[in-house]
């Protein structure tokens, strides 16, 4: 009798969890759905010799700054998920972002790991009224921080007229664990193949690897014959090879 009741107890308390926080603990529609639904970016499936980088939590003055001066020099365009409080104590570096034809993309605005949905819509809002301050452009792309999302999160992203990004699987750099510069290049070159989404960060700590990584890796993928585009860019190019198709 009373297993019984501890049974029912707990079931009440993970039904109460899910209805009245509003979301699960993991999400469980899976990367085809959200793919097909085109909610959420992982990479895409393409002949074409095109690849995304991707910068998470910046902007920093000077790592950003020195990765800015890079993808000038390489003319590659890339996308920064930027945390709305570093975005509010670096605007010029922003500013620099989209005046170059970066793509700027939401990351929160305190990179919180945090799955309430309302924290979350919270943060959205601050953070894209952040970035319209300083640019007059307003994110349509978000990355979860650590790329932990759930399926509440990502139906509060779509409604409030988001697409969620993350990266191939096989592209994360891990670069903010400073593993060396050699391992950083040698995952990037090893692994990369068109319509890929490379993970980067640009913030966060000691990005000196990752800057050092780039000076090698951008001369050698641009010889490799490929070209740098955003992720707006990217998804075009998906709808571009459906069109084909159908």
């Amino acid at each position: 009798m009373k297993r019984k009741y501890i049974m029912m107890f707990s079931i009440f308390i993970v039904f109460i969890s899910v209805f009245y926080f509003g979301y699960k603990s993991y999400a469980d529609k899976g990367r085809r759905y959200y793919e097909e639904a085109g909610q959420v970016v992982w990479d895409i499936n393409t002949s074409e010799k095109v690849v995304a980088i991707t910068f998470d939590d910046g902007p920093d003055q000077k790592y950003t700054t020195n990765i800015l001066d890079l993808l000038a020099e390489y003319e590659a365009k890339a996308t920064f998920f930027i945390v709305g409080q570093y975005a509010e104590k670096y605007p010029e570096v922003v500013l620099r972002q989209y005046d170059e034809g970066h793509e700027i993309a939401n990351h929160t605005y305190t990179h919180t790991r945090s799955q309430s949905i309302q924290r979350i819509e919270d943060e959205l809002k601050k953070t894209n009224e952040t970035i319209f301050s300083i640019t007059g452009f307003r994110p349509t792309l978000f990355r979860p921080v650590g790329g932990q999302y759930t399926d509440a999160m990502i139906n509060t992203a779509v409604k409030n007229g988001y697409t969620v990004v993350m990266w191939s699987w096989h592209q994360d750099t891990e670069d903010w664990k400073n593993p060396g510069v050699h391992k950083i290049v040698n995952k990037v070159l090893k692994g990369t193949k068109p319509g890929d989404v490379i993970l980067f960060h640009d913030a966060g700590g000691d990005r000196s690897q990752t800057v050092k990584a780039l000076e090698e890796i951008l001369p050698a993928l641009k010889n490799q014959g490929y070209e740098f585009i955003t992720i707006s860019e990217l998804i075009e190019r998906k709808k571009g090879n459906i069109s084909k198709v159908s």
